[in-house]
């Protein structure tokens, strides 16, 4: 009862927040949507919505800004506002975590500790320490209770969507459903620190000797499911730079190395930083970077990189037919009947492009008119695509914002044309032919045992077909009543010739105006059927 009684005032306090911010109709079953907030202050209405509602749905949120798929382009400009912005929690917490998931108090663990944090977040804040062997680590400790409370607001998150999904025509641009599904997903996965251990650990491999990107290293003993200890990177974040300090020539410089970076993991290594805000980019020295938060990434296996690889090749020889397709290789899911129209508007785009350089190009309005035509065709991306388009664009305004000339396409078009060249080397094409041929063989190993199986399901009654015929019953009912104007015809006409046989050869018994009663009665019945079954085709209109 306690816990319904809880979720019961926090829903009242949702709606009241939504009336506040315009979304009453929410609640209001009566309203109807009729007042529904206007399209162009929607996403801002919504962004207060969320921001006021707390760190749960600033998260949920975020979720929204990544998916140009399901929200149209004005409201993931207003979500992508969005930022943590909490009150760091008690000091005694921070003890209290540390001690149940380490197992020792915070003195015999570390030799300093500081109780103000650096930063605060939804779901914990980081502390600096000092380790015994003298190393500096940025601590970070999970906010206590931080699992229920995020449970008990994705129940919310559920009620709530499926009140939007009944009520609200405003806002039927999201399958609200869904999302929250897969908010559910990724934020419990935030929840258990060790997997964000694991993806720091794999990038730290990945850059380790790099002269420009620094990636701390992963203390596993001081780490687990709610305490994440990584070496401690002093530097100024991104988003805290003093931009007007540094040289035009030191800020592209600085632009350069933060997208090559990236560049680097996307292309190369198939994993890649999925959350490359400011707040994420630690500036260590004018030529370099270090990366800290490592809760979303994204992850691109080789046949990714292959088929992205043939989508390049596609788009630089123009070969805009074969777009949807390269694209439908990627996972990306759009409705049959709209092809025609999605290669007219990739068509569009193109022809508003061509003949510039990538210099002239305005990456970001390019990336803009790409999210605005998969939302307008209602295309379905893979979430992995969708974090990479939202990690490029990023780093494009990144890039941009250190300096004003800087273009994102004219850093990966080497990456792009290094990937395209390793794809079809002799050696690539080689070992591609050896899985494949392997596959196939193992395919065809396993083929008679299938069919071996099939046909004993087949025999034994387990496998039944079915059939769908769309238009079936109406054909069926047409059918029928050609069938039976068919035997009226045949009993008229039946009738007819009978009773004329009767008038012939029948001598004896009463007859009406020179003919037998039972051939005058035949003759009447016959030509009653015979003009019902005429006003029945004259009605039908089919003659």
């Amino acid at each position: 009862m306690p816990t319904r009684a809880r979720n019961l005032g926090r829903l009242g306090e949702i709606a009241q927040v939504a009336v506040r911010h315009g979304f009453g109709f929410l609640v209001d079953e009566r309203r109807g949507g009729t007042e529904a907030v206007t399209s162009t202050a929607r996403g801002r209405h919504l962004r207060e919505l969320l921001d006021e509602l707390g760190p749960t749905f600033v998260k949920f949120g975020q979720l929204l800004s990544t998916r140009p798929d399901i929200v149209p382009p004005d409201i993931i400009a207003e979500l992508r506002g969005l930022q943590d912005d909490v009150r760091a929690f008690p000091y005694a917490d921070v003890e209290r975590v540390i001690r149940e998931d380490l197992g020792q108090p915070i003195e015999r663990l570390f030799l300093e500790f500081e109780p103000e944090p650096l930063a605060a977040a939804s779901i914990g804040q980081v502390h600096r320490a000092l380790l015994p062997n003298g190393r500096r680590v940025a601590v970070k400790v999970q906010r206590p209770n931080a699992p229920r409370q995020i449970e008990s607001d994705i129940e919310l998150l559920e009620q709530a969507a499926r009140l939007v999904r009944e009520r609200v025509r405003a806002l039927e641009f999201i399958d609200t459903r869904d999302l929250v599904d897969e908010f559910a997903r990724s934020i419990r996965q935030e929840l258990d620190y060790r997997q964000e251990a694991r993806n720091a650990e794999a990038f730290y491999r990945q850059f380790a000797g790099h002269p420009h990107v620094v990636v701390p290293r992963t203390y596993w003993s001081y780490t687990r499911e709610r305490v994440l200890t990584l070496e401690y990177l002093s530097g100024v974040q991104l988003a805290d730079l003093d931009r007007e300090s540094w040289s035009i020539e030191q800020r592209k410089r600085l632009a350069y190395v933060i997208a090559q970076a990236w560049m680097t993991m996307i292309f190369r290594n198939g994993l890649f930083h999925g959350d490359p805000h400011p707040a994420n980019i630690l500036v260590l020295a004018p030529e370099r970077i270090g990366r800290v938060g490592f809760g979303r990434v994204g992850k691109l296996s080789d046949r990714d990189l292959s088929k992205l690889t043939r989508l390049f090749i596609d788009a630089a020889n123009e070969n805009v037919e074969a777009l949807p397709k390269r694209l439908v290789d990627l996972g990306v899911r759009y409705p049959k009947e709209n092809e025609e129209r999605f290669v007219a508007e990739l068509q569009a785009i193109y022809s508003r492009y061509y003949g510039s350089s990538l210099r002239e190009i305005d990456p970001l309005q390019l990336v803009r008119e790409a999210f605005a035509l998969v939302y307008q065709m209602n295309l379905r991306l893979p979430t992995r695509f969708v974090l990479l388009d939202k990690a490029i664009a990023t780093i494009g305004a990144v890039g941009i914002e250190l300096y004003p000339d800087f273009n994102v396409f004219e850093v990966a078009k080497p990456y792009a044309r290094s990937l395209m060249l390793q794809r079809f080397t002799p050696r690539r094409i080689a070992g591609r032919a050896r899985h494949e041929g392997l596959a196939l063989a193992q395919m065809a190993t396993e083929l008679p045992y299938q069919l071996h199986d099939t046909l004993e399901q087949l025999r034994g009654g387990q496998i039944e077909f079915g059939f769908v015929h769309k238009g079936l019953d109406e054909f069926m009912h047409k059918l029928d009543v050609l069938a039976n104007r068919l035997v009226i015809a045949l009993v008229t006409t039946g009738g007819l010739i009978g009773s004329s046989l009767i008038g012939i050869f029948a001598k004896s018994g009463p007859h009406i105006l020179g003919l037998n009663i039972v051939s005058a009665l035949g003759f009447v019945a016959s030509g009653v059927l015979g003009v019902w079954l005429l006003w029945g085709v004259v009605r039908s209109g089919r003659i």
